[in-house]
């Protein structure tokens, strides 16, 4: 199948149901910008968020509440905002990557290059990640809001239909 024909076919799925998943010691439900931005975007471009949770920088309990959320029927996409970066709490990413069947490093470097643009040198030290677990795309992305921005905008949600798809195969 062509990649057009793919496209089409993936615009049928209509809206998906996305988990958001705030990784931080910092905020609460009541400050957590990122997870408010991802979730306003998410709807925005016709989906619904189905489950949103904060918890603390815990790697097991960000990998439960991943592979929980993943393997639930009830989403199609996990986005993880925050837990990505190097101080010895930022467990996101060790939580997330031993659970991932198939990994896509196409997002994480077309997001640094992408950040490169915006803050330069310092998008070396994203570890941002998207890979699949369970027929579910997972995402995790840093915990600022213009990450979020950066990554949902011109990344994730103009190709969300697309990889959920393929991630279903």
């Amino acid at each position: 199948m062509a990649h057009d024909e793919h496209e089409q076919a993936a615009a049928g799925l209509g809206a998906l149901r996305c988990g958001v998943l705030t990784v931080t010691d910092s905020r609460t439900e009541a400050t957590d910008e990122s997870g408010k931005l991802m979730q306003q975007l998410v709807t925005e471009q016709g989906h619904r968020v189905a489950r949103y949770a904060l918890l603390p920088n815990d790697e097991a309990r960000v990998r439960t509440e991943v592979e929980s959320w993943a393997g639930s029927g009830e989403v199609d996409a996990v986005m993880i905002t925050g837990g990505t970066g190097l101080s010895s709490r930022d467990r996101t990413i060790e939580a997330v990557l031993p659970l991932l069947e198939k990994e896509l490093p196409g997002f994480g470097e077309l997001f640094r290059a992408l950040s490169f643009e915006e803050i330069g040198p310092a998008a070396m030290m994203s570890r941002a990640t998207c890979g699949v677990l369970k027929g579910c795309v997972v995402v995790s992305l840093p915990g600022s809001r213009a990450a979020v921005k950066l990554a949902l905008e011109r990344l994730l949600l103009p190709q969300l239909r697309h990889l959920v798809q393929q991630a279903r195969k």
